[in-house]
C-alpha cells in the first residue's frame, strides 16, 4: 500500500525548537537554527525511515483564522512567537522547496483543517494517510487509512495510531469523540474553555456514557449535584468549545495527489542553504549520500585478538592487518564498500552532529575500531605495561549500581590510542577483583599518566572502595562539555550531549525485552558487554581531543584547571566522608510536625466552612475559585484544572485567610515526605552515614547542587526547617564546624561596580543593611529601625537583580507607589551600582553572553526578544549570573585550598557538606583551633577584591547549633 505522510509544520516546529531549548544550536553569526535543524532532521527521518510516496508540509497561515472571529479568545494566551522561530520559517520553507515537497497554507484555516481536509479526500484501500504531529486533537480524524504518526524522542520510538490505538488511548468508543472529550475538558493550549468541574477523567466518563456532547445535554436529568449545575450552566459554552475543537474536512484546497508525490531533492539550492547556515555535516549526511540520510552500513565487528604464533598467545598491541581476511569468521570481516565506509575519527564531529535519535547507536558502531576482551593474566600484564609507556589514559568503571558509594565492581575498561580499547570483567568475588585492580594500581596512581573520564569523580569512588587512589592530572570530558556547553557550540556540544545518555541506552539494549528484571551489568555475559565498555573509553578519549581544543578557544582553560578540575577529587572525598543523621531526633521532629499538621487541617477547614482533601489541587481550586471566589478569572492548568501552585497561591495570599493556611499545611507536609520521613532511608546500612551526591555540572551559574538527598533546599527560614538541620550531627567524639561567607553577593556587587558608597560601607565594617538604610532614609546609622532595615535588605537583595516594583511591592507588602520610590532613592545613593547594571545588560545585548570575574559564561541568547516576557528575564540574569557565578567559583576555590591545606598539615577533621556559601565540617577536638583558624584564613584570603571577604563560623553539636 501507497503512503502519503502530510506533516503539521509549525507544531513539529515548535518541538525541534523546544527540544534544544536549554541547549540551542548557535552558529558563528550568532544565529539561533535549533528549529531548522532539528525540522530538517526530523523531516529526513521520515523520509529515510518511512520512503512516503507522496508528501506535503502544511503551515498554519499569517494573521487569525474563523476561529478567532467567532470566539476572538481563541489562543489569546499565548505567548508572542519566539524570534528565533520567526527567523527559522522562511529558511524552512525554502528548504522544503528545496526537497521539492510542496508548502501548503490556506487563508483562514488553520494547518490541522487543511491536514483533515486532505486525509479525508485522499485515504483509500490503496492508500494510507499519516498526519505526522505530536498534537492530539488529530485523533479525532483517525479513520480506516488514516493514522496519527507521532514522531518519537530520545529513547521512546515512532508512535502510530490508528482507530484501535486511538480509542485504547482516550477510553472512547470511536475517534470522533476526541471532539466531545475536549469541548468537555477544554484545552488550555488552544484557550477553548470547556465545561468547568471537567477534567479529562470526568469527560471520559460523561462521553461513555452519553456518547456525545449533544446527548450529555439532553440528558442533564440523569446528573446530579455540582456536576449537573457546570454542565446545565454552561451549555453554550460546552457547545462552542465542542465546535473550536472540531478539525474541518472541507477546506477549499486546490491540491491533487499527484502534487504531492515525493520527488528527487534540489541538490544545489539545499547546498546552498546548509552553507548558509553552517549546517556543514548535516548538508554532508544528507546531500552526500544517494537516496538520502545516512546508508544502513553494516555494523564493523570489532577485530579479533591476534595470535602470536612464536608464543602461542594472544598479541593484543599488533596492528591488526586488514589484507588478512582469512584469520576472521565471515561475521567478522568489515564491510569494505568504499562508498558506504563511515568515516574515522578526525570526521567524528561530523558524523554525530545533527542525528536526531541515537537509539541503535548504528553511527558509532560503524566505525572501524579494534576492541578487546582481556581475561587473562598474562595480557592483563601485558596491557599495563602498556598503558604505563602512555602519558594519558582514558578510564571507566563498570559496576553495579549508579551510586558510587553503594557500586560494586564489574569490570574495567581503557583505551590510549582512539579506536582501540580493552575490557577487564572482574568476578562478584571481592578477594579475585582485587588481585585485578591491584595490578593496574601502579597506573591509577601515576603522577604523570594523564587520566581522561567522563564524570570521573564516580570512577574515583568507586575505585576507593578497592583501596586505589586516582592520582596525576585528570581530565573530565563531563566538566568540559559543562564549561562549553553554555554557548552551545554548533554542533560540536550535541556529540558530548548523545554520549552523555549514551549508558543507559546502550545498557537497556544490552538487557533487553527478556531480561527486564535483571538489575546490573553483573548480570549479563562479559561477551555481551566488553564492546559497550570499550566504547565508553574510546569514545571518552575522542571527546577529550575536541573538548580540549574547544576550552583553549574560548579562553575557559584556566577555569577548568585551576577551578573545575582540582575540586574534583574534593567533592568525591565529601561524597565518600558522608554525614551521620541523627534518627531520634527526627523521630521526634516528625511527632511534633504531624500534630501541626493535624492542627492546621482543622484551621483549614474551619476557614473554609467544609471538608476537603487538601493534598488535591482539583479540589483545592474548587473551594478557593468556585466556593470562596478569591478571584473572578481563575488560572488554569493546560490540562484545563484550576491553578492552585505554590506561586499562584503566594500571590492570592490576602485574599482569603485560608490560603495561607494551605500553604502552611503544603510546606509542613513536603518538610516531612521530602526530609524527615525519607532521610532515614537513605542512609547506607554499611557506613550509616547518608552520602548525598554534589553535581558539579548542572548550574549555568556554576553553583554546586546535590541530589539523593538534595541538601541545598532544605528550608532554613522558619522553625520547622530548622528543626531538621539539628539531626545533623559530626562523627562520634567531634564537633560540628560551619563556616559561611557573609553576604557575599552584595561584596561581589561592590567590586564589581566600583560603587563608592556601597565599597565605602564594607571597608568600615558596617552593617551593610543598616548602612543602606540610613542612606534611603537619610537618618544617621544608629537612629535606623528594625523595619528601616528590614526594607533596606529587601531592597538590596532585590533591586540588584533587577525586581520590579511590582515585585519589590509584594515582597515588602507596601504600594506600588512606595516600592518605585524605594528603587529610585536606592539608584540615586548607589548611583555606580545603576550603572553597572545597565552597562551589564548593554554588554550581554552585544556580547550574547554574561562572565564572572574568573571567565565564567553564561550565554543569554533571549537578551534581544521581542517578547517583554523572556527579554526581562535575561535582562535580570545579566545582573544575576555575573554575581552568582562569581560567588560560586569563589567557594569552590575556597574548598580546594582548604583541603589542600588539610592535607599538607594532616588533619583528622574532615569538610562534610557544601550548601551555598556554607562550608561544614566534621571536627577532631584537639583541632578545634587549627581548623577555625586554617578555614577562615583560606576561605576569606581566596581571591583579592575592592572589598575584604568575611567568614563567619560557628560550633556545636549538630548543624543548627553550628549555624
Amino acid at each position: 500500500m501507497k503512503k502519503l505522510f502530510l506533516l503539521d509544520a509549525y507544531a513539529l516546529i515548535y518541538r525541534a525548537f523546544y527540544a534544544f531549548i536549554r541547549a540551542p544550536r548557535i552558529n558563528s553569526k550568532g544565529q539561533n537554527t535549533s528549529a531548522i535543524m532539528g525540522f530538517v532532521n526530523t523531516l529526513e527521518d521520515v523520509i529515510r525511515h518511512e520512503s512516503p510516496d507522496f508528501i506535503g508540509v502544511v503551515f498554519d497561515p499569517k494573521g487569525g483564522t474563523f476561529r478567532h472571529k467567532i470566539y476572538p479568545e481563541y489562543k489569546a494566551q499565548r505567548e508572542e512567537t519566539p524570534e528565533d522561530i520567526r527567523f527559522a520559517i522562511p529558511y524552512i520553507k525554502e528548504i522544503i522547496k528545496g526537497y521539492n515537497i510542496p508548502v501548503i497554507e490556506i487563508e483562514n484555516f488553520e494547518a490541522d483543517d487543511v491536514i483533515g481536509t486532505l486525509a479525508k479526500k485522499f485515504a483509500n484501500e490503496e492508500l494510507s494517510v499519516y498526519m505526522m504531529t505530536p498534537d492530539k486533537d488529530y485523533g479525532q480524524l483517525v479513520d480506516e487509512n488514516i493514522y496519527m504518526y507521532k514522531p518519537g524522542t530520545g529513547k521512546n520510538p515512532v508512535e502510530i495510531l490508528g482507530t484501535e490505538e486511538v480509542c485504547k488511548k482516550y477510553g472512547i468508543d470511536n475517534p470522533a469523540q476526541v471532539i466531545d472529550l475536549l469541548g468537555l475538558m477544554g484545552d488550555s493550549s488552544d484557550n477553548i474553555p470547556g465545561c468547568p468541574g471537567v477534567g479529562e477523567k470526568t469527560a471520559v466518563i460523561l462521553i461513555k456514557k452519553f456518547g456525545s456532547v449533544e446527548n450529555l445535554l439532553e440528558s442533564t436529568d440523569q446528573l446530579k449535584g455540582k456536576q449537573k449545575e457546570n454542565v446545565e450552566n454552561n451549555a453554550e459554552q460546552i457547545k462552542l468549545s465542542k465546535f473550536l475543537a472540531t478539525i474541518k474536512t472541507d477546506v477549499p484546497v486546490e491540491i491533487e495527489l499527484d502534487e504531492l508525490k515525493k520527488e528527487e531533492k534540489n541538490k544545489k539550492r539545499l547546498r546552498e542553504i546548509f552553507d548558509e547556515l553552517e549546517f556543514r555535516s548535516l548538508a554532508n549526511r544528507i546531500l552526500n549520500e544517494e537516496g538520502g540520510g545516512v546508508p544502513e552500513v553494516t555494523p564493523i565487528k570489532s577485530t579479533p585478538k591476534k595470535k602470536n604464533e612464536e608464543s602461542g598467545m594472544m598479541d593484543l598491541f599488533s596492528q591488526p592487518d586488514d589484507k588478512n581476511d582469512e584469520s576472521k569468521s565471515s561475521d567478522e570481516k568489515s564491510v569494505k564498500n568504499a562508498e558506504n565506509k563511515a568515516p574515522r575519527d578526525e570526521n567524528m564531529l561530523d558524523l554525530w552532529a545533527g542525528t536526531t535519535e541515537f537509539a541503535t547507536l548504528s553511527d558509532l558502531k560503524s566505525i572501524e575500531h579494534n576492541y578487546y576482551l582481556i581475561e587473562k593474566e598474562e595480557d592483563i600484564d601485558l596491557l599495563v605495561q602498556k598503558i604505563l609507556s602512555e602519558k594519558f589514559v582514558s578510564l571507566d568503571t563498570e559496576t553495579t549500581s549508579t551510586n558510587s558509594i553503594n557500586a560494586e565492581l564489574v569490570g574495567l575498561s581503557f583505551s590510549v590510542k582512539e579506536n582501540e580499547a580493552y575490557y577487564i570483567p572482574t568476578p562478584p568475588s571481592r578477594e579475585e577483583t582485587l588481585k585485578i585492580v591491584n595490578k593496574f594500581k601502579p597506573v591509577y596512581e601515576n603522577e604523570k599518566i594523564l587520566k581522561i573520564g567522563q564524570n570521573i569523580k564516580y570512577d574515583i569512588n568507586v575505585l576507593s572502595k578497592y583501596d586505589i587512589e586516582v592520582k596525576g592530572p585528570i581530565f573530565d570530558t563531563m566538566i568540559a562539555h559543562y564549561l562549553l556547553n553554555a554557548k552551545s557550540y554548533h554542533n560540536m556540544d550535541y556529540l558530548a550531549e548523545i554520549y552523555l545518555n549514551y549508558k543507559t541506552i546502550k545498557i537497556e539494549e544490552l538487557i533487553g525485552e527478556n531480561k527486564k528484571n535483571q538489575k546490573n551489568m553483573r548480570d549479563l555475559d562479559p561477551q555481551d558487554v566488553y564492546e559497550y565498555a570499550c566504547e565508553d573509553a574510546d569514545v571518552t578519549l575522542k571527546l577529550k581531543k575536541i573538548l580540549e581544543e574547544e576550552l583553549k578557544k574560548e579562553k575557559l582553560v584556566e577555569l577548568f584547571e585551576k577551578i573545575e578540575i582540582p575540586l574534583i577529587p574534593v567533592l568525591a572525598k565529601m561524597e565518600r566522608n558522608g554525614v551521620i543523621l541523627d534518627t531520634e531526633s527526627l523521630k521526634t521532629v516528625s511527632e511534633g510536625l504531624n500534630v501541626k499538621l493535624k492542627e492546621k487541617e482543622e484551621e483549614i477547614y474551619e476557614s473554609a466552612g467544609l471538608q476537603f482533601n487538601i493534598l488535591s489541587p482539583k479540589q483545592v481550586g474548587e473551594v478557593l475559585y468556585e466556593k470562596l471566589k478569591v478571584v473572578v478569572k481563575p488560572k488554569k492548568t493546560k490540562s484545563g484544572q484550576y491553578a492552585t501552585s505554590e506561586d499562584v497561591l503566594q500571590k492570592l495570599k490576602g485574599k482569603h485567610p485560608v490560603i495561607g493556611l494551605i500553604l502552611d499545611y503544603r510546606g509542613i507536609k513536603k518538610l516531612l515526605s521530602t526530609y524527615v520521613d525519607s532521610l532515614p532511608s537513605l542512609i547506607n546500612p554499611n557506613t550509616g552515614h547518608i552520602h548525598t551526591s554534589y553535581n558539579q555540572a548542572v548550574a549555568v551559574t556554576g553553583r554546586l547542587s546535590s541530589s539523593e538527598p538534595n541538601l541545598q533546599n532544605i528550608p532554613i527560614r522558619d522553625e520547622n526547617g530548622k528543626e531538621v538541620r539539628k539531626a545533623f550531627v559530626p562523627e562520634p567524639g567531634c564537633l560540628f564546624f560551619s563556616a559561611d561567607y557573609s553576604q557575599i553577593e552584595l561584596r561581589i556587587m561592590a567590586h564589581l561596580s566600583k560603587d563608592k558608597h556601597l565599597i565605602e560601607a564594607f571597608l568600615e565594617g558596617h552593617d551593610i543593611h543598616r548602612a543602606t538604610a540610613a542612606k534611603l532614609f537619610n537618618i544617621s546609622i544608629d537612629d535606623v529601625t528594625s523595619e528601616q532595615r528590614r526594607k533596606a535588605k529587601t531592597a538590596n537583595f532585590g533591586i540588584i537583580y533587577g525586581i520590579t516594583a511590582f515585585g519589590l511591592a509584594e515582597r515588602m507588602e507596601v504600594s506600588r507607589t512606595e516600592a518605585k520610590n524605594l528603587i529610585d532613592d536606592y539608584f540615586n545613593t548607589y548611583e555606580d551600582v545603576k550603572h553597572y547594571m545597565d552597562t551589564s545588560i548593554n554588554m550581554v545585548r552585544e556580547k550574547g553572553y554574561a562572565e564572572t570575574l574568573f571567565g565564567r559564561r553564561c550565554y543569554l541568547p533571549d537578551i534581544n526578544s521581542h517578547n517583554a516576557t523572556v527579554r526581562g528575564f535575561a535582562e535580570r540574569n545579566s545582573i544575576n549570573a555575573p554575581i552568582q557565578g562569581t560567588a560560586a567559583d569563589i567557594i569552590k576555590m575556597a574548598m580546594v585550598n582548604i583541603d589542600r591545606r588539610m592535607q599538607a598539615e594532616g588533619l583528622k577533621s574532615k569538610m562534610i557538606l557544601q550548601v551555598h556559601d556554607e562550608l561544614n565540617f566534621s571536627v577532631v577536638p584537639e583541632e578545634k583551633d587549627i581548623m577555625q583558624k586554617l578555614v577562615i584564613e583560606e576561605m576569606e584570603n581566596v581571591c583579592k577584591l575592592d572589598v575584604p571577604l568575611i567568614a563567619d563560623c560557628g560550633w556545636g553539636n549538630n548543624w543548627l547549633e553550628a549555624h
